[in-house]
C-alpha cells in the first residue's frame, strides 16, 4: 500500500509539472493595440425625438463624416501614434435608419500628410475596419494636414476637426436649450464600432467641401454630432 501511495504522489507530481506555466491561471486580458478619440457628424440629428426624426428619415442623414485621432497604439505592426484619419461618406439612404435596407454608399478617405506610406495604408485599413462595409466603395484617398483636438469641460465634452481645407467639425455641448419635442433620446447610433463611449453632441459647424462624391454640404447648429474615444 506504501508503494501505491508514493506512486499516484509521483504520477500526480509529473502531471502538474506537465501543464504550461501560466495554464492554470485565468489569463490576463489583452491590452488594446491602439486607442484614441473619435468624432462624426451626420446630416440628420442623431439627438431628437420622433417629431423630427420622422420628418428627417429618407430625406436628410446620407452624409456623414467620421474623424479618428490615434493617441498610442499600432495597427498592422504598424505605429500610429498622433495621426488621425477621416472618412467622408454619401449614401443613397438615411444612415443608421430603423429598419433600413441596403446601403450603398461612396467614401473618400483623408489621412495625416505627416504619414509615411505604410502609415498611410494602415490608418485607411483601421478606418474600415471600424465600419463593417460602409466604406467598401473607396472613390478617393488624399493626404492633408490634420488638427483635432478635445476638450473636457466638468462632464461635458466637445471636439473640434480640421481636415485640410475638406472637412471641419466644431462641437459644442447640448444643453436644454437643444429640446425641441421634450422626449429626445439617441436615434441613431454611431456608425463606427469599438468604441469606449460616445455622446450627442451639437455641430456648431460641420461640413465637407471636397470635389469627389459629387455632394458637398455646410451646416450649424445641429444636434448631429457625437464624440468619444475608442479602443480597439
Amino acid at each position: 500500500m506504501k508503494s501505491k501511495a508514493i506512486f499516484v504522489v509521483l504520477a500526480l507530481f509529473v502531471l502538474v509539472c506537465a501543464i504550461p506555466a501560466g495554464a492554470t491561471t485565468t489569463a490576463k486580458a489583452q491590452a488594446p493595440q491602439i486607442t484614441g478619440q473619435y468624432i462624426e457628424a451626420r446630416t440628420a440629428d442623431v439627438y431628437t425625438g420622433p417629431c423630427i426624426a420622422n420628418s428627417e428619415i429618407g430625406l436628410a442623414g446620407k452624409q456623414a463624416v467620421m474623424g479618428w485621432h490615434v493617441d498610442h497604439g499600432t495597427w498592422g505592426n504598424v505605429d500610429l501614434d498622433g495621426l488621425s484619419v477621416v472618412a467622408v461618406v454619401n449614401a443613397d439612404v438615411t444612415l443608421g435608419a430603423p429598419d433600413g435596407g441596403p446601403v450603398h454608399a461612396a467614401a473618400v478617405l483623408i489621412v495625416d500628410e505627416a504619414a509615411s506610406d505604410a502609415q498611410r495604408a494602415a490608418l485607411v485599413n483601421f478606418a474600415q475596419a471600424q465600419t463593417g462595409t460602409l466604406l467598401n466603395k473607396i472613390v478617393s484617398i488624399v493626404s492633408a494636414p490634420m488638427s483635432f483636438e478635445t476638450n473636457i469641460d466638468g462632464r461635458h465634452m466637445s471636439e473640434s476637426l480640421v481636415a485640410g481645407n475638406l472637412v471641419r467639425i466644431t462641437t459644442r455641448a447640448l444643453n436644454e436649450g437643444d429640446e425641441f419635442c421634450h422626449n429626445e433620446e439617441v436615434f441613431y447610433p454611431p456608425l463606427a464600432g469599438n468604441l469606449v463611449h460616445a455622446m450627442p453632441a451639437v455641430a456648431t459647424e460641420a461640413g465637407y467641401r471636397g470635389n469627389d462624391l459629387g455632394v458637398t454640404w455646410k451646416e450649424n447648429e445641429r444636434r448631429g454630432v457625437f464624440v468619444g474615444s475608442f479602443s480597439n
